[in-house]
């Protein structure tokens, strides 16, 4: 057939019988050339879409591994369809560019060009693909790896952007990285923030410093909430106000921060907080006071105990110098921490064997700073917060059994009646 040997010249012959000038039947006839590679090519990309659409997702759904399913999602197949059509111009632009060598050249150099790119499109797909996979591991728990993989499509990117300068350029790849070389200084000067991430990026993962889902505070930057998400050049948090907060990952590793993992894993929570207690209210344990508190079985066996004691250390002392020089003598605050340590112990949302103590700390402006520190069996913050407001409510509410007093500073109110008084 006589198209199929030479349809350039068929398509002329045409043109020519059909009365046009020999110039213009030439220009025709390649405009229908070019027409028909387009025609193909656009052919070629329906029919490959068609076929991984129906074929390789008909395939993909009927297998009971999940990582096909992933690649599917992230249109690695589909993208690899946009191959075709360049496929087809790539090889049949000589057949319709025959007597135009210079925009055969063009033509060709946009085709490459073109698959380079889609090329470059699936491998990142490729790679993000396998990075859902990962994050489905348990592995990916404890090594964050969102880093590595942004470095390795900037790679990518980058190899593919050489390629089309030397495909564009007429030049040779490594002439082209070698000169990359002399620029070695500017482009450590541009992606300044993108190599310390990176190298911050290792360091969290590899210490396994930090990973998505931990909760951490930063004090300097006020920062308080969980990690959302780790990225080359960025950490992402959110925090317990929904406010999302960004800092540079290299700064993690310069700065200090506070990561509560470990108290998430312990599953128990520290209460330390203190109770400030009027110097003024503490005194030794009268009589009357005996008697109120000796009625509560626990106190009782404790006071008792402590007067055999009395009894004790005080034999060969007259009754002023027992008074003075007995060392076993109890006061209500030591009675006081005695019943706050035991009502911990029996407290049902209190971890008694974690650490347990309740001690006061040196005096300071504003009274004896009585501390709790306990953990509770639930470290999630809302019964938390619940928890410890409940023990600090019951001890702040029975200290006036003790004779003791809370150090507040004073009010409006209270300099308003110690005026009236004194008038």
């Amino acid at each position: 057939m006589p198209f199929m040997n030479d349809p350039a010249v068929w398509f002329k012959e045409f043109f020519i019988q059909a009365g046009l000038s020999y110039s213009f039947s030439s220009f025709l006839s390649t405009i229908a050339l070019v027409f028909i590679v387009v025609l193909f090519s656009w052919l070629a990309n329906l029919i490959s879409k068609a076929f991984i659409l129906k074929i390789v997702t008909r395939i993909v759904k009927k297998t009971t591994s999940t990582w096909d399913d992933v690649f599917l999602e992230q249109k690695v197949f589909t993208r690899l369809s946009h191959l075709a059509p360049a496929l087809v111009i790539w090889f049949m632009a000589a057949w319709a560019l025959k007597a135009y060598p210079t925009w055969l050249i063009v033509v060709h150099k946009l085709a490459y060009i073109y698959m380079v790119v889609v090329g470059t499109v699936v491998t990142n797909s490729f790679i993000e693909a396998w990075h859902k996979i990962y994050n489905t591991l348990p592995v990916s728990q404890h090594r964050h790896i969102k880093g590595y993989v942004q470095l390795l499509k900037i790679f990518v990117v980058v190899v593919a952007l050489l390629v089309v300068i030397s495909v564009v350029f007429g030049k040779n790849l490594t002439s082209i990285i070698a000169g990359l070389g002399v620029m070695a200084t500017v482009l450590i000067l541009v992606f300044k923030d993108t190599l310390l991430g990176l190298v911050a990026s290792i360091q969290l993962s590899a210490d396994k410093m930090l990973k998505v889902g931990d909760w951490i505070t930063i004090p300097k930057r006020e920062v308080d909430g969980v990690v959302a998400d780790i990225t080359l050049n960025t950490v992402k948090i959110q925090n317990f106000d929904k406010t999302i907060f960004t800092v540079p990952t290299y700064s993690l590793v310069n700065e200090s921060f506070q990561n509560w993992k470990g108290m998430e894993e312990a599953g128990v929570r520290q209460i330390k907080r203190s109770i400030f207690i009027d110097i003024k209210s503490i005194r030794f344990l009268d009589s009357e006071l005996k008697e109120k508190l000796i009625r509560i079985p626990v106190l009782k066996e404790y006071i008792e105990s402590i007067g055999e004691k009395i009894n004790l250390t005080g034999k060969g002392l007259s009754d002023t110098e027992a008074r003075f020089f007995n060392s076993s003598q109890i006061t209500n605050l030591g009675i006081f921490r005695f019943y706050a340590e035991a009502y911990l112990k029996q407290h049902p949302l209190i971890d008694a064997t974690q650490t347990l103590i309740v001690r006061h700390r040196a005096p300071e402006g504003n009274g004896l700073p009585l501390q709790i520190y306990v953990f509770t069996k639930n470290n999630q913050l809302e019964p938390y917060e619940n928890i410890q407001s409940e023990i600090f409510e019951h001890l702040l509410a029975i200290m006036n059994q003790f004779g003791l007093k809370v150090f507040q500073q004073p009010t409006g109110d209270d300099l308003l009646s110690l005026s009236r008084k004194m008038n």
